[in-house]
């Protein structure tokens, strides 16, 4: 019995490390409103990001979450709806957003890159950023 504790505690400890505790955030609050949101935190999930969304409900968005803080510019190939892109670094404070992005719907489409080190990104409905006095050095709370 002891030994079958012993051996259920070390597999907890190597394999319970793997878990990726990022898809267990649900919201993303920016001054005060929160968004239920989809986690992109895998290279294939950041790269599709909300591409082919035709809708997106007011109080969602979709939270990118990267390893490492950085520099990440984000395009709008393939995306459909215009959207508001807030850029947000490890201290989960925001450093800048790219108010009204429009959908790129050429096979060439430019990049929305701040030059600011970041390790999150919120997309949400365009607009909304204003309309709800997300501004630049908010902080994120995650739930």
């Amino acid at each position: 019995m002891k030994r079958a504790i012993i051996l259920l505690l070390a597999s907890f400890l190597l394999f319970g490390c793997a878990i990726n505790t990022n898809k267990m955030i649900e919201k993303a609050c920016l001054a005060g409103s929160c968004f239920n949101v989809d986690i992109a935190d895998t290279g294939i999930e950041r790269e599709r990001g909300l591409m082919f969304v035709e809708k997106m409900d007011m109080d969602r968005g979709m939270l990118f979450v990267f390893e490492n803080e950085g520099v990440y510019p984000f395009w709008m190939k393939n995306t459909l709806i215009p959207l508001d892109m807030i850029w947000i670094d490890s201290n989960k404070r925001v450093v800048f957003i790219a108010h009204n992005v429009q959908p790129c719907r050429n096979d060439t489409c430019p990049t929305m890159s701040p030059d600011k080190s970041a390790m999150y990104v919120l997309e949400i409905n365009d607009g909304l950023a204003d309309r709800l006095g997300i501004k630049e050095g908010d902080w994120l709370v995650t739930k």
